[in-house]
């Protein structure tokens, strides 16, 4: 767990030295950006969806990020406006805080604490769950508050479709009966390993912590949610399903107390709603869940 740490604490960080050394030209991250959803991640995806099993048994683990996706709309709804929040911010927490970073962290912080047993719900929690929920509704939100004039139903779904790992998502399950050759889950696993330092490098980039105080009630309102508020109910949820294993109350409860998915500050960011506010959730919020998550799942152990 310690090695995952100093992995993205160091991309974060070499982000920022990066932006201060003026090497970077401004809105270099979009570069960045633009290769994390359109090559690194449809990689991964091809990869971890092609492998992986699926037991019936986790569904109850695979719904829950998609409940805390949908009831983040309704409660920044709410809470937004007053604090004066325009609705691109607003957008910008629904998706960093109603999506968790149940990949880049979540994973090797559920094999560091609960071992091997504890890693196949993890996964799915992370693929079957928070992927998914990025790929189609969180897609299709971004689309909608991020365009000039209204989309119909049929732009929308065009841009779900069109979306790069969406397309991965269905050729990986479209491929499932069938082996990939050994170079090809090579290339797919090397490019799908850029992911994490390629997306936290462009976090840094664009962090710019001088200016949190303005954002400090929006960033604390987002984080409450995400950090607090979604693992306290889902524990609360979980321990009260009668016969689920331990192991899958466990695994989805660490998986739920993740911080801002680093991949919804991307796709806020390429609709512009709010870059400055959705990096701001991520830069502060990921380093916070390492030490929010484990005590949570220790809570309710």
């Amino acid at each position: 767990m310690g090695n995952v740490i100093g992995l993205l604490g160091a991309c974060l960080v070499l982000g920022v030295l990066a932006r201060h050394s003026g090497k970077f030209p401004e809105g270099s991250a979009g570069a960045f950006n633009t290769f994390v959803l359109y090559v690194a991640l449809p990689a991964l995806v091809l990869r971890a969806m092609h492998r992986l099993e699926f037991v019936p048994e986790l569904l109850v683990a695979a719904s829950v990020p998609w409940l805390y996706y949908l009831g983040a709309g309704p409660f920044f709804r709410l809470l937004g406006p007053r604090l004066g929040l325009p609705k691109p911010s607003i957008m910008a927490l629904v998706l960093t805080a109603g999506l968790g970073n149940t990949a880049f962290v979540g994973l090797p912080m559920a094999e560091a604490l609960l071992g091997a047993r504890g890693l196949p719900v993890a996964v799915v929690v992370d693929q079957l769950g928070s992927f998914l929920v990025l790929s189609s509704l969180a897609t299709v939100a971004a689309a909608r508050a991020g365009a000039d004039t209204p989309l119909s139903a049929r732009q929308l779904a065009r841009k779900v479709a069109t979306f790069p790992p969406f397309l991965a998502l269905v050729v990986a399950l479209a491929t499932r009966p069938w082996a990939y050759p050994v170079w090809l889950d090579g290339v797919l696993e090397r490019l799908g390993s850029l992911l994490t330092p390629l997306a936290l490098f462009a976090i840094g980039l664009q962090l710019r912590l001088s200016g949190i105080k303005p954002r400090l009630p929006a960033v604390a309102l987002g984080l409450s949610y995400k950090l607090l508020l979604v693992p306290a109910l889902t524990a609360a949820g979980l321990l009260a399903l009668p016969g689920l294993a331990p192991m899958v109350v466990q695994a989805t409860l660490l998986q739920a107390a993740m911080g801002p998915m680093v991949s919804a500050a991307i796709l806020a960011a390429e609709h512009d709603l709010d870059p400055e506010l959705a990096v701001l959730m991520v830069g502060v919020g990921v380093p916070l869940s390492f030490a929010t998550a484990p005590l949570m799942w220790m809570l309710a152990r």
